[in-house]
């Protein structure tokens, strides 16, 4: 969420100095710091992406509302004509809708559109790896992979990578760890998840407990920000909550395969 809020501060800094540049516009209008994040917002919560990768706005497309489980989706023929084909039967009365982005990261959601979708199946387990190499990435280090789930599950690609990143005390097993992997030798890699168990579950225990209580002291600070002042702090601390709720399940998961 932090990447997508700052990549956004960065885009709008460009729009401010593109609009510079448009003669049509008065110099009222430029100057006008509520005026232009308005224009940058509608555009950035609104539109969708075309073949070739340019953005646009369509209308009446950009009243689809986002659906972690979504019953429409949106193309673009070769001339930029938008279309909107249902994947299903949809009763009368029922919403069309599309998805926004990855569902399973309403934290991205969140940053971007301004609601949390809590109806997504899974969360990001927080695992911030950075400069992570492309043999990690091949091992599944993938935010939209990585993935800590509402019953309290966790993703295989969780268990891999860390193992990986536990393996990296002795470059030989890793490199076995990761050949078994790229060659789908599930059985071999099994032996490594047992051998090595007790490190990746201590590893994981570490970094679940440490992020319950940074949300619990993150909530603790918030309560005490002025609301009026910070509008956003309601839904802000309700998505804590909501990942907070999903990590204490991890929690408990784990402390039941440690017992």
């Amino acid at each position: 969420a932090a990447e997508v809020s700052l990549a956004e501060k960065k885009c709008l800094f460009h729009f401010v100095r593109a609009l510079g540049q448009v003669p049509f516009l008065s110099s009222k209008s430029k100057s006008n710091a509520d005026l232009t994040k308005w224009a940058f917002a509608v555009v950035n919560t609104r539109c969708s992406t075309m073949p070739d990768g340019d953005i646009c706005l369509a209308p009446m497309a950009d009243f689809f509302n986002h659906g972690a489980e979504e019953n429409a989706y949106i193309t673009y023929d070769e001339e930029g004509n938008c279309y909107a084909y249902s994947t299903c039967d949809v009763p009368a009365g029922q919403p069309l809708q599309i998805c926004y982005g990855d569902p399973t990261n309403p934290s991205n959601l969140l940053a971007r559109y301004g609601f949390l979708d809590e109806s997504s199946p899974a969360t990001f387990c927080k695992i911030v790896i950075n400069n992570s190499s492309p043999e990690l990435v091949n091992m599944g280090y993938d935010p939209s992979r990585m993935l800590f789930y509402k019953d309290g599950g966790i993703s295989q690609e969780v268990w891999d990578v860390l193992l990986f990143q536990e393996l990296g005390k002795s470059p030989e097993e890793q490199n076995y760890f990761y050949q078994a992997h790229m060659m789908g030798d599930e059985a071999l890699k099994q032996q490594y998840h047992e051998q090595y168990f007790t490190q990746t579950l201590s590893a994981l225990q570490k970094h679940v407990d440490y992020l319950v209580i940074e949300l619990d002291e993150l909530s603790e600070n918030t309560w005490r920000k002025d609301n009026e002042r910070y509008p956003r702090l309601p839904l802000i601390m309700r998505h804590n909550e909501y990942v907070r709720s999903i990590f204490e399940l991890v929690q408990q998961n784990l402390d039941n395969m440690s017992s």
